[in-house]
C-alpha cells in the first residue's frame, strides 16, 4: 500500500511517498534525509506531536501567556492534553521557562511558559 506523508521534523516539509506492507515500511522516495525515513517510521509505529498554545493570565498587561510542550506526546493523547491546557488561569507575573501545568494528561511532558507576562501596575 502506498501512503503519503509531509515531513513536519525540519521547515524544508519534504513530500514523502512510502510503501508500506504490514505495517512496515517497504521503500521511501521524496525525502531530501535521514529525518523523513525516521519520520515516517515512527508515524507508522508510534506517532508523536507536540504542540503550541495560549493559557490565560489574571492581572497581566497581557491576557494571554503562549505556551508550548516541553517534550512530545502520543498524537492520541493531543484531544486530553488541549482540554487540560484549556483550563489552565496563571497569575501575572508570568515567566519564560515557568511551568504552567506540570505532567500534563499524564504524559510526562510539561506546559511551560514561552512568553513574558508583567503585571499590571
Amino acid at each position: 500500500m502506498r501512503r503519503e506523508y509531509t515531513c513536519i521534523i525540519c521547515p524544508v516539509g519534504c513530500d514523502m511517498v512510502a510503501e508500506i506492507e504490514d505495517n512496515e515500511m517497504v521503500s521511501l522516495v521524496g525525502n531530501k534525509c535521514a529525518k523523513g525515513r525516521a519520520y515516517v517510521q515512527q508515524e507508522l509505529t508510534d506517532p508523536m506531536r507536540t504542540i503550541s498554545t495560549s493559557v490565560v493570565v489574571k492581572g497581566g498587561e497581557l491576557p494571554v501567556a503562549s505556551v508550548r510542550l516541553s517534550k512530545p506526546v502520543p498524537k492520541a493523547s493531543l484531544f486530553k492534553v488541549m482540554a487540560e491546557a484549556k483550563k489552565v488561569i496563571l497569575l501575572a507575573p508570568v515567566r519564560i521557562g515557568q511551568v504552567a501545568l506540570k505532567d500534563i494528561a499524564g504524559t510526562g511532558a510539561d506546559l511551560i511558559v514561552t512568553k513574558h507576562v508583567d503585571a499590571v501596575h
